[in-house]
């Protein structure tokens, strides 16, 4: 599937956060979210991408933006290494089953490898793609790049 680009519809959906709750993004109508995939749990990397999602939480929520943090590993192996992380504000998504449905609909699914690209990927009220940026797999996204497109 092509990855999503600046101005491309995507929609809402759902997937079970590391609480065990499904998130729904239906209902965060009014809001702009914040796809943040990070290819898999327990890698350092992958953590401080998290743990920035989590610190700057606040901050977000004053840009009206709800961040998420997707990958494909399970809901018990996201809830035990949020646990491990700190993360208490932050919805950490499984995009478990289909296994990688969500980063394969965003084009962003590496198939050889099982996981999907880093890549943060943010969409406004209207579910409109309006920043799409994929990293190199060991490189940790620049938060500030993220807060700062929201400031404009």
């Amino acid at each position: 599937m092509a990855r999503i680009e600046i101005g491309n519809l995507f929609g809402d959906f759902s997937l079970k956060s590391h609480t065990e709750a499904v998130v729904d993004t239906a209902a965060m109508a009014g809001k702009k979210i914040l796809l943040s995939f990070h290819p898999l749990a327990w890698t350092e990397v992958c953590a401080k991408q998290m743990q920035s999602l989590e610190a700057n939480f606040e901050t977000f929520q004053s840009h009206n933006t709800v961040p998420l943090g997707l990958s494909v590993d399970s809901v018990p192996c996201k809830k035990a290494w949020a646990a491990s992380l700190g993360i208490e504000k932050v919805n950490l998504l499984a995009d478990f089953w289909p296994h990688g449905g969500i980063a394969a609909k965003l084009g962003i699914f590496i198939e050889k490898l099982g996981f999907s690209e880093r890549a943060n990927i943010i969409l406004d009220e209207q579910r409109k793609a309006i920043f799409v940026k994929v990293y190199p797999i060991r490189e940790l996204p620049d938060i500030h790049e993220l807060l700062n497109f929201l400031k404009r």
